[in-house]
Formats: C-alpha cells, structure tokens, sequence
C-alpha cells in the first residue's frame, strides 16, 4: 500500500510540473488587450504604399504565430499587385495630361482627332 501511495505522489507531482510549465510556456488562456486606435503592430508609411513597402514588412515572431512562409507569399503577391496598379495609374495619369494638353492647345470649335478615336 505505502508503494502505491508513493507512485501515486510522484505521478501527481510530474503532473503539477507539467501542467505549470505548459501553463508559463502557452498562457492561462487570457485575451490579449486591444491595441489603442490608430495603432498598428507593424510599421508601415503613413503616406501612399508601394510594392517595396509590403516586401520590407516583417512581423514579430511568436510561439503560436503563422507560418513565416505563407507570410512571405502573401505579402510578395500583395506587393506585385500594388506594383502593376501603380504603373497601370501613372500611365492613365500620362495619358490624361497627354489628353489635356491636346484638347488645351486646339482652338475652340476646331474638331481634335484623338489617337485611337474612330
């Protein structure tokens, strides 16, 4: 009987130690408190975002966090299509003055021929 009751102590207290450590390790299960508004956990420029941006984006490591790969994937296809919008805008932009500076040089009541006008 005293050997059961022994192997039973020893049981109970490898028990408690691993409940303890894995409690320090992962947490009671707690919430994390909220960030503050206009808070953000990663750095990014207040102004415009461009492709580069996204890529220099790196997020903290943590015990639980996501997997760094599927990150990195997601924020390279981020940054590429911010990328092709950028160009796709600045060219509309050109082609707008382009158009602006055609229709502001032609005198009023002449018709103007716009390329790729039927």
């Amino acid at each position: 009987m005293g050997t059961a009751l022994i192997y039973l102590l020893v049981v109970a207290a490898v028990g408690a130690a691993l409940f303890g450590l894995s409690a320090l390790v992962f947490g009671r299960g707690e919430e994390l408190a909220p960030l503050p508004p206009g808070a953000t956990p990663t750095r990014l420029p207040a102004g415009e975002i461009d492709g580069d941006d996204v890529r220099e984006l790196r997020f903290q490591q943590a015990l639980r966090g996501y997997r760094m790969d599927e990150v990195d994937w997601v924020l390279d296809r981020l940054a590429d299509q911010l990328d092709r919008t950028g160009a796709q805008r600045d060219g509309l932009l050109a082609r707008v003055a382009e158009l602006e500076s055609v229709l502001g040089s032609a005198s009023p009541g002449t018709a103007v021929r716009v390329e790729g006008e039927q």
